[in-house]
């Protein structure tokens, strides 16, 4: 395991010190949890960039097609 001194706005610490002990966890699990959530969020951005670049939109709107034309049921109204 690496180490890596961390600093924080006073302001952030305080935050991130409520928030453990609120989930009873230690800040070093907090501060772990967080960067990993983030690290996820970016890798999952990136892979659906990649595979939305390879999309076929032909293939799509012949699905679409397919779809009859019909109204909406109850509760599948489109909310503005």
């Amino acid at each position: 395991m690496s180490k890596y001194a961390l600093r924080l706005p006073k302001s952030l610490f305080e935050q991130a010190r409520k928030t453990a002990k609120k989930d009873e966890i230690s800040m070093n699990q907090l501060f772990v949890t967080a960067i990993a959530e983030k690290i996820a969020i970016l890798e999952a951005e990136d892979l659906i960039s990649k595979r939305a670049k390879s999309a076929d939109i032909g293939a799509f709107s012949r699905v679409l097609d397919k779809v009859p034309n019909a109204e909406p049921v109850a509760g599948d109204d489109i909310i503005d």
